[in-house]
């Protein structure tokens, strides 16, 4: 069900798309998948059983088509003309670590009851004016819905959790706070630093990206004792003094690569970490993140069954009474961190 490639395990979650499951096919991939995320918290995953290769290929085509528009175009449906975080960002625009990253993107997130684009997250989606695109967007959007709940499932197995436990876990889940972008790498201006977009960790639940086919561009730091990342192509190592190496997360065909975000990790006491991850510019290529989220008011908190899982394997998970990590709510904790996607002199854009 899995085998390596850059590193990086790919997992098949075909088992999970039959309609008479197998159930030892599907604890070989549940099992696989719980193996990913302690080990590296990355891993691709083969949907070639779940989508047409050509659903992909044609976003990229309406990717490239509303890039490749007039400036003053793609200002039509700047994020300013919504609540900041819905719309169009220019290069450089948008900021990681309080760094500005040299791409340019359109954000989608869930549609809201009631939008007030006065409120953070509560706009409105705004749509380029290209034949298709919308249509399009969408029906990847709720492809990727369903696949988000089909992987969560079998994550929790990989838990060892039960069927009431899954169910609890799905009820944080089944309405997700979904959020998408189209990105735009053009060529780099004179003085770039070589990054695309600077390291980070997801904050949310699950990633799936689709990339063009252009390599070295996505790098992964894995985690190694006793291993010492040097700057590669120039490029500093940006890991702090965490011990590990920056590996290469190559497009696969008929593959997504799959990253778990903050909320993984404080669901499970941190027994799965959320991984950094940066974009090296390799030339122009575009990228479609969709990020499968909590419900915007869940409550996400360490997982009994996870709990579990480390006291038998001996992993310290007494603390605060057995909860090392305090709960969330996903929405809040959302707000902070969009808050600072745009801010380089340190204050949020919702301050």
């Amino acid at each position: 069900m899995t085998h390596a490639s850059a590193s990086l395990p790919i997992i098949d979650i075909a088992p999970y798309l039959e309609a008479e499951r197998d159930p030892t096919k599907c604890q070989s991939t549940s099992e696989a998948l719980h193996n990913a995320c302690v080990e590296y918290g990355f891993f691709y995953l083969d949907i070639s059983q779940f989508i047409d290769p050509s659903e992909p290929e044609e976003l990229t085509r309406l990717a490239r088509e509303f890039f490749a528009l007039p400036q003053e175009e793609k200002d039509k449906i700047s994020l300013e003309h919504q609540d900041n975080a819905r719309g169009y960002q220019r290069l450089k625009q948008n900021v990681t670590n309080g760094k500005a990253d040299n791409h340019e993107g359109i954000d989608f997130y869930k549609p809201v009851e009631k939008p007030d684009r006065s409120k953070p997250v509560w706009g409105e989606n705004q749509w380029p004016d290209i034949p298709g695109f919308k249509h399009k967007y969408e029906q990847w959007i709720e492809k990727m819905k369903k696949l988000g709940l089909i992987v969560m499932q079998a994550m929790s197995v990989g838990l060892k959790m039960t069927t009431e436990e899954w169910m609890e876990l799905r009820a944080q889940v089944d309405d997700s706070f979904w959020v998408m972008r189209t990105i735009g790498y053009p060529p780099l201006p004179t003085d770039d630093d070589g990054f695309s977009c600077g390291a980070h960790k997801d904050y949310g639940c699950l990633t799936f990206l689709y990339a063009d086919p252009t390599r070295g561009a996505l790098q992964v730091f894995s985690r190694q004792s006793g291993a010492t990342a040097s700057g590669s192509d120039g490029l500093p190592a940006e890991h702090g003094t965490e011990e590990g190496i920056w590996i290469n997360a190559d497009p696969i065909p008929n593959c997504v690569v799959c990253n778990i975000g903050e909320m993984w990790e404080i669901w499970t006491n941190g027994l799965y970490k959320s991984t950094l991850h940066r974009v090296v510019h390799r030339g122009s290529s575009y990228r479609i993140p969709f990020f499968f989220e909590p419900n915007f008011t869940a409550n996400v908190a360490p997982l009994r069954a996870a709990l579990c899982l480390l006291l038998s394997q001996d992993k310290d998970s007494s603390s605060n009474g057995g909860q090392t990590y305090k709960s969330v709510v996903y929405g809040d904790f959302l707000l902070r961190k969009v808050g600072n996607n745009f801010a380089l002199d340190g204050k949020g854009k919702y301050d």
